[in-house]
């Protein structure tokens, strides 16, 4: 074995930079790999973090008939008391904070432009709004007893020329089907650098929200964040009552699910494209290695070096291939990866409708996923190595004398 091997670098080193490159394009293809598997990884695992954190929370809880296509006020569709269930929650233990939240659609106006608008009525202390009180860029963000102040999204602001301190007018449906309007302050402006969220929300505090819509002392989920994700289930069957439903973040983001899956699928396609170029760069390299070399394995059979062995020298060589390929593609997709995770893909405005992105995407490399695709690159390589070797084993020795030199 170790004979073969001395032999395979002897041979490769023949010709180096045919090697070489040979070597680099195994390398480019598992760095292609990991920075497209490190791409997924980090635009769904943000996708997901976005939606929970924003919009979804782990879980809600809504009244039996809350239909949320419709973001009915009608009473009967609330949660009735809703601070008095979510601290009953929030007394289980796997559950980090759960609060109320009352919401509803409208339009706000300023002088004589207007924009559709979702209104969140919010508790202010809460730690669930952490996100939108860190992502305050100007202004201050609301507190329990304000009855005039409205926070606004940054998109939302520059489209309609305002800044804090500016008296905008609100117009909402309320929960007997009229139509009210009030005015209200801008007391601060956030940014989550999610266009999709930023343009179209504005908040109000819990209290002026639920006055504001006639919604009495309800609310429209009761909005659930866990300690630990994996205890979904867990929390899901202790708050089962034939009054609610309990909705958790993969049913309420069915899109982002979809999009996983679809994804995830466009990446096994992706891998077979790549790695079947490289494959091909190693089957061309050895075969003109094979024919260039024809004469020397016909000594190598008249001498008496069976098929098997003759094989399993160039076997050899597309493992010594792989091997210095794969160290090349690791330390290149490592430092592109590197790269990306720390300053990330900046893609604006760009996103997937339907699907709450930030502006900037960061790559996110697991072991797995390491793991598995250099191993898949190796295990390519070495069946591209098989074509090669198999026509070396098979030449008729007297024949590959007769070639020329």
């Amino acid at each position: 074995m170790i004979q073969l091997i001395k032999m395979a670098f002897r041979d490769l080193g023949r010709n180096r930079r045919r090697s070489f490159f040979s070597a680099l394009a195994v390398g480019l293809a598992l760095a292609l790999l990991l920075l497209f598997a490190s791409f997924i990884q980090g635009e769904m695992g943000m996708a997901i973090d976005t939606a929970i954190r924003l919009q979804s929370g782990h879980l809600q809880v809504r009244a039996k008939s809350y239909d949320e296509s419709k973001t009915s006020l009608k009473w009967e569709d609330l949660v009735e008391n809703p601070d008095q269930v979510a601290t009953q929650i929030a007394a289980l233990a796997p559950v980090k904070v759960a609060t109320p939240r009352l919401f509803a659609t409208g339009f706000v106006t300023v002088r004589n432009e207007s924009a559709g608008a979702r209104i969140y009525g919010i508790d202010p202390l809460s730690e669930a709004n952490a996100p939108y009180r860190e992502g305050l860029v100007s202004g201050d963000f609301l507190t329990p007893d304000d009855r005039e102040g409205m926070l606004i999204g940054k998109p939302l602001a520059e489209k309609l020329g305002l800044k804090v301190g500016d008296s905008i007018s609100l117009s909402v449906n309320t929960s007997n089907g009229d139509v009210d309007e009030q005015p209200f302050t801008i007391r601060g402006i956030y940014s989550t650098k999610t266009n999709g969220f930023d343009s179209a929300i504005v908040f109000l505090p819990l209290a002026k929200a639920q006055a504001f819509t006639q919604a009495g002392n309800h609310a429209s989920t009761v909005f659930v964040l866990l300690k630990d994700s994996s205890q979904t289930d867990a929390v899901v069957a202790a708050l089962q009552n034939p009054n609610y439903q309990v909705l958790t973040w993969a049913k309420m983001n069915e899109l982002i699910v979809q999009y996983e899956d679809l994804a995830n699928s466009y990446m096994v396609f992706f891998y077979l494209i790549v790695l079947g170029i490289s494959a091909t760069v190693i089957i061309n390299t050895l075969i003109m290695s094979v024919f260039e070399r024809t004469r020397e394995i016909g000594i190598l059979a008249a001498i008496g070096m069976k098929g098997r062995r003759i094989m399993a020298l160039f076997l050899a060589e597309s493992t010594l291939l792989a091997i210095g390929g794969i160290i090349l593609g690791l330390i290149l997709g490592g430092l592109v990866v590197a790269y990306f995770t720390k300053y990330g893909f900046f893609i604006g405005n760009f996103g997937v409708t339907g699907i709450l992105l930030n502006d900037t995407i960061y790559t996110e490399l697991t072991l797995t996923d390491t793991v598995n695709l250099t191993i898949a690159t190796f295990v390519v390589t070495l069946l591209a190595g098989l074509y090669p070797s198999i026509v070396a084993a098979r030449m008729e020795p007297v024949e590959a004398l007769r070639a020329e030199k």
